[in-house]
């Protein structure tokens, strides 16, 4: 790196004194960082645990099993998850709510030390939500870039090492030239400030399950808005293998009558995928998006039978918790359950991350899905 940048300088020196136009070179103090961070959480047989559903959220799954959504319900859980005894094998970042950035369990401890003493990085989600978009179809527009920067900063020293920002596309909706252009330029602008301030950047426009569309229109939008966004990436100087990306699978809409195996769902996705991601990405944690524990697991299983430019893996909320939740139930005497029930789900999707995946031992809940209609975090 250090060879590169003397040999870039040289260059623009010696293009000055020629009169030659100079090629501006990309470089800040945490290149080798967020390479190192980057490659480090798209490693082997891991994929990221995504627990940074906003507080309203959360209190919904508490609701779900009876508990009442407030500070100390919401860090019981949350340290059930984060102390769970060998998440490290399966799991390597984990994505947090601000609240659980700057949190510490019942003993005391910080729950980013939990994660980091089994290996897992903490990352923290730094958008600020999806308001509407005017003069759309209804469609959605992610605030935070005001003072992002700043916030940055902060999560960094808090320890956070990545980010991430969901923003979203409609198929029902269109979506409109003005939503796509606006949601890929909202994520390249966030993945360069996020770089500036060390935290690597997961790149997630998510193409809705919403709608009654077949695999071949989703197709059609998740090329258009990768291209959309990998446009204004490079815009933005945003380095590549410094970011991770966090895209839907290529599926019907949820209402379509259409049902696909996951070879088809692999082989649509993997097609897209090669079509418009750069192989200096290093790794694409795919996001479960509504779909069942199962589907999501065998889904990712069918994209690893063969080789891929990039570590093709998982960030799941829902496909990774729905079970650990109905196992706990909030009751103490639940807790190591409720581990184990996260250590099987995670141990599937590393599986599945290495192409080994074997479904004969999956229960009838992990059939179930998780969809709702306009889900927000």
């Amino acid at each position: 790196m250090a060879f590169a940048l003397k040999q870039a300088a040289a260059q623009t020196v010696a293009a000055k004194a020629t009169g030659r136009r100079a090629v501006v070179v990309r470089a800040t103090k945490y290149d080798d960082e967020l390479i190192q961070t980057a490659n480090k959480i798209a490693s082997k047989g891991r994929g990221i645990l995504a627990m940074d559903e906003s507080n309203a959220t959360c209190g919904k799954r508490l609701e779900s099993i009876g508990l009442e959504n407030t500070e100390d319900n919401r860090r019981a859980y949350r340290e059930l998850l984060v102390t769970t005894p060998g998440l490290g094998q399966y799991i390597s970042g984990a994505i947090m709510f601000e609240e659980t950035l700057f949190q510490s369990t019942s003993t005391g401890k910080k729950m980013t030390d939990c994660l980091t003493e089994q290996s897992i990085v903490p990352g923290i989600k730094v958008d600020k939500g999806l308001v509407p978009l005017a003069n759309s179809n209804g469609e959605s527009w992610c605030m935070g870039l005001d003072g992002l920067d700043k916030r940055c900063a902060e999560y960094y020293k808090a320890g956070a090492r990545f980010a991430k920002w969901r923003s979203v596309v409609s198929i029902p909706a269109g979506p409109s030239v003005i939503a796509l252009r606006d949601c890929a330029y909202g994520l390249a602008r966030y993945a360069a400030i996020a770089q500036n301030a060390g935290l690597v950047p997961i790149v997630e426009p998510e193409v809705l399950l919403d709608g009654d569309h077949d695999i071949d229109r989703c197709m059609e939008v998740q090329e258009a808005i990768w291209a959309e966004t990998f446009k204004y990436m490079a815009d933005n100087n945003v380095m590549f293998e410094g970011i991770l990306l966090k895209p839907a699978m290529v599926t019907p809409g949820a209402d379509s009558k259409a049902k696909v195996p996951p070879e088809t769902v692999a082989s649509y996705t993997l097609k897209m995928l090669r079509r418009r991601v750069p192989p200096a990405v290093p790794g694409i944690m795919f996001l479960s998006g509504g779909q069942s524990e199962l589907e999501a697991t065998l889904n990712l299983n069918a994209m690893n039978q063969s080789p891929n430019p990039w570590h093709v893996s998982f960030s799941y909320a829902r496909a990774l918790q729905n079970s650990v939740l109905k196992v706990w139930q909030g009751k103490p005497e639940n807790l190591q359950a409720g581990q184990e029930a996260l250590l099987k789900r995670a141990k599937a999707n590393s599986d599945a991350q290495q192409g080994k995946y074997n479904p004969s031992n999956e229960s009838a809940d992990a059939s179930q899905r998780t969809y709702e209609k306009g889900y927000k975090y």
